[in-house]
């Protein structure tokens, strides 16, 4: 099966409830692939013969690569993903859904650092987003510090002084004596779209795109 075959619209979804929701929302628009149901199934790739569309399950973070290099048509992830990894798509929707927020937490002596803009330890999974607000938007030089497991550690052992993180509920703020001190962003699950793609399939791209929007509005 090749994967880059025309014929086929590829979508590249994000693994767990994302994919869930999203698929549900395609289902309303008469774009559904029962082989995803099947809950044992060690496929990797899913295909709709009728509709002449593919599906496939990947890691947050690795979307917007699919997307850009034309493995996949369209992807579904977190707008934190899209602002992180900075990739040359389009960005054509917000789906309303997975919504949170990005933000700058720490304990509340922290504060203080930030409103003086004093040089600070940052830790983050995202850096180009934290860069990108301590430099750009508050114009405060920080130390970026990259984790990829749990950020909220950051401050508790002294390995930063705040870290740049989503929230959803605050609850494992709380929980670690930690608080929300500035919001960076909102943030939502978005479509993306390959540059070539929307160039060569045009009408069945924005045909979707459009009926998203109806059935979101």
């Amino acid at each position: 099966m090749d994967m880059n075959d025309q014929k086929y619209l590829v979508f590249a979804l994000c693994k767990g409830r994302l994919a869930f929701k999203t698929l549900e929302l395609l289902e309303k628009i008469g774009i559904t692939c029962e082989e995803m149901k099947d809950k044992d199934t060690r496929k990797l790739v899913f295909v709709n013969e009728e509709l002449k569309c593919k599906f496939f399950l990947a890691k947050g973070p690795d979307i917007p690569t699919y997307v850009e290099s034309g493995a996949a048509d369209i992807g579904v992830c977190g707008s934190d993903i899209i602002q992180e990894e900075n990739r040359r798509v389009y960005e054509v929707l917000d789906l309303g859904f997975g919504k949170c927020r990005m933000c700058v937490c720490g304990p509340e002596r922290a504060r203080e650092l930030l409103s003086h803009r004093e040089r600070i330890r940052v830790a983050t999974k995202y850096p180009a987003i934290a860069k990108d607000y301590f430099f750009n938007v508050k114009n405060q030089t920080v130390d970026i510090i990259k984790l990829n497991g749990s950020v909220e550690l950051g401050p508790i052992v002294g390995l930063s002084d705040v870290i740049v993180d989503i929230v959803e509920t605050g609850s494992t703020l709380k929980e670690n004596g930690l608080m929300v001190l500035e919001e960076v962003c909102p943030l939502s699950a978005r479509v993306i779209v390959n540059q070539v793609s929307m160039k060569m399939q045009n009408e069945r791209i924005c045909a979707i795109i459009e009926k998203l929007k109806k059935e979101i509005q």
